[in-house]
């Protein structure tokens, strides 16, 4: 688990932590967090290094949008999803913990 401050995280821009050796993508829409893996489904480009629009991360290598909510690839050329790992806010504190197991 990583626990970050929730003061930190600036609306529309992503950071990057680790959680248990896995590169995650933690991105704030409005008071809600979100994290997907920081590795694109399509080809190996961080997703922090895209740009965040609502809540959709697009990869800056060749422009796929994930749904920062569920991890779903949304545009081509990505096709497979995202990694979504819990995310937990207590008060001014956001821990990110393991993958979710997909259902």
């Amino acid at each position: 688990m990583t626990t970050i401050n929730f003061d930190s995280l600036v609306v529309g821009k992503s950071i990057a932590v680790d959680v248990e050796g896995k590169p995650v993508c933690v991105a704030r829409v409005g008071d809600e967090v979100f994290a997907v893996s920081n590795i694109c489904s399509h080809a190996y480009a961080e997703l922090t290094d895209g740009e965040v629009k609502g809540f959709t991360i697009e990869c800056w290598l060749h422009g796929a949008d994930f749904d920062l909510r569920t991890g779903k690839a949304l545009t081509l050329p990505a096709t497979e999803p995202l990694e979504t790992f819990s995310v937990v806010r207590q008060g001014n504190f956001v821990t990110i913990g393991q993958a979710k197991k997909e259902m």
